[in-house]
């Protein structure tokens, strides 16, 4: 699997800190974190780059919004973007501020989110 274990502890040690029901799974070539049983987040590397990314799941309505941070870019498996997923590059989550404002993101919209078949 290729993520870096610094940033899986890192996102384990924000989402303990807010008292969250979540897991950890190995899926998609990294590392996906679930929140209610719903995909929520996820780390990996850029197979072209090689650098770490962030995949953060923020809803249709905020897709827009968030496209406008620094590092952000849509999210691309299949040549198709994915709607309301977007992938964040480090120079978008090194700061602890950024990096909050991505996990916010994401457990804003976790609530409205459907449950991944299974």
């Amino acid at each position: 699997m290729a993520y870096d274990e610094f940033l899986a502890e890192r996102m384990i040690q924000s989402l303990q800190g807010r008292g969250l029901n979540f897991e950890a799974k190995r899926m998609m070539g990294g590392l996906v974190f679930m929140v209610n049983e719903k995909m929520c987040m996820g780390l990996n590397k850029d197979k072209n780059t090689g650098k770490d990314q962030l995949m953060v799941r923020v809803g249709e309505s905020a897709q827009e919004m968030c496209m406008k941070r620094t590092g952000c870019r849509s999210m691309e498996f299949t040549g198709r973007p994915m709607k309301g997923f977007v992938f964040v590059d480090p120079e978008g989550f090194d700061l602890d501020a950024d990096w909050d404002f991505w996990v916010e993101m994401a457990l804003k919209y976790n609530p409205e989110a459907k449950k991944s078949k299974k």
